[in-house]
Parts: C-alpha cells; structure tokens; sequence
C-alpha cells in the first residue's frame, strides 16, 4: 500500500515524516517562541487571544482542554476565567513547548488550576464528554490529520459543549493580501534568522499557513466532523480567523 501523503508547507511528504518534520520545527522555535510572536505581528497576536478567550463564553467552574496550547498563553487566561471551581487542561504534541509553557505558568503562580499532558491532538488521551470547552490556537494547521483532531475535539466535549479555532486564515481584501505575502515570505524568515537563528523554521511557518484550509473549507470540515452551529468571523481582515462548532 502506498503511504498516506500530506504537506510539510509547499513540500509533498508522507505523514508519518510531516509529524516528525513539525515537530523539529518546535523544537527549534520554542526557546524564542513567544518573543518571535511579539515580533512578527507587533504584538497584536496578544490582541487576538484575549478577543479569543474573552468571546469564548468560559465561565468559573468549567473545564477546559487547550491543545496545541505551546508557551501558555491561552492557558493562562483561561485558567483566570475558570476560577478555583473549574480547571485547564494545556496540552502539546511536542516536549519543548509543553516544557516552556509549564514554566511560564509557574512563573506567573498559575499552578493550582492547570494541569499538563504531552498529547496527539487527534489522538487524546480522554473519555467521551469531558470538557465543557476544547481551545486551539495557531495549533489546527501543524496537525497532520485535521479532521481526526476535529472528530477528538467533538468527542472530549460534553453535549452543548464549544470548540473553538483560533487560525491564520486567507485575508480578504487582496491589497492587503499583497503587502502579507510580501511580509511573509521576505521579511518574516529574515527575523527568524537574525532573532531565533533559523531562517528554514520561519519559511515553513509562512508557507503552512497558505496550506491551511481557509475560512469555508475550515467551517465545512467541522460540519463533516459532526459540529453544528458553526460560524467564523475573521479579525485583522482574515489574517486570522476563530470557528466555533458546537456538540449538540
């Protein structure tokens, strides 16, 4: 049998190699990871996830799982939404990042309402109907099955339960599309290089973006994983975008 192929950016490559390629990628960026973010959108990432956190509908008590959740910051405000009654679930595929976030929360004195678990984000290590809320952000695309991580996302959550994507998606208006790829694609490996001292993981970060499903394609897979009620609304005129689907 021929094996399975995906995209490692604009590279062909099997998916079993896409899955080790991704993760030297974050390997390589963790360290660097949060200033790099800064950097690149001027801060406004910062902007992105409050919105994403504050419109999420999370409230004191709920349990919440976080995937792909990295260096922590959706985390952190998540687990001042859920209060000492409920509780945050930081997930990451790799090692490196789940590490970082684990300090930087600690650092904060978040301790007591985040717990921490190494997982495959279409493989998760929980029961049917745990969670009241599942998050990932900036995470969907570096998965190598999307709609298996979509299909988990639906089963962790309770009924009436919301999951949320918070992800680089295709801009609209094309001016502005214009000035993005020519930051991304000239101005972007060039901070990579000279902040982080690797060009080839920033190249991979713009290109896997432009793979990503846009905002239609996106909505469509979450119908077909069993959500209902999707909607998406683009912000920083669909630089990024947040889904949300519900299990009814």
């Amino acid at each position: 049998m021929t094996e399975p192929k995906t995209h490692f950016g604009y590279r062909e490559v099997a998916a079993d190699e896409k899955t080790r390629l991704v993760g030297a990628v974050f390997r390589s960026v963790a360290p660097k990871y949060d200033l790099m973010n800064d950097l690149m959108s001027l801060g406004v990432h910062r902007l992105w996830k409050r919105h994403f956190v504050a419109t999420s509908g999370v409230r004191p008590g709920h349990q919440v799982l976080d995937l792909a959740g990295g260096t922590g910051d959706i985390a952190a405000l998540l687990a001042d939404a859920v209060g000492d009654a409920g509780g945050v679930v930081l997930t990451d595929i790799n090692q490196a990042m789940l590490g970082v976030g684990r300090e930087r929360l600690t650092d904060r004195g978040i301790v007591g309402r985040v717990r921490y678990a190494l997982a495959d984000a279409s493989a998760l290590p929980f029961v049917d109907g745990r969670f009241d809320l599942v998050t990932i952000a900036f995470g969907l695309r570096n998965v190598t099955d999307k709609d298996a991580a979509l299909r988990e996302m639906r089963r962790v959550l309770r009924p009436g339960g919301r999951a949320l994507v918070l992800e680089f998606s295709r801009v609209a208006p094309a001016a502005l599309r214009k000035l993005y790829d020519l930051y991304s694609f000239n101005v972007l490996p060039k901070i990579g290089a000279a902040v982080a001292g690797d060009e080839a993981s920033y190249r991979y970060l713009a290109e896997s973006i432009r793979k990503h499903p846009d905002q239609a394609t996106l909505a469509a897979m979450m119908q077909a994983a069993g959500f209902e009620r999707t909607s998406h609304r683009n912000l920083s005129g669909g630089i990024v975008a947040i889904h949300s689907g519900y299990r009814v």
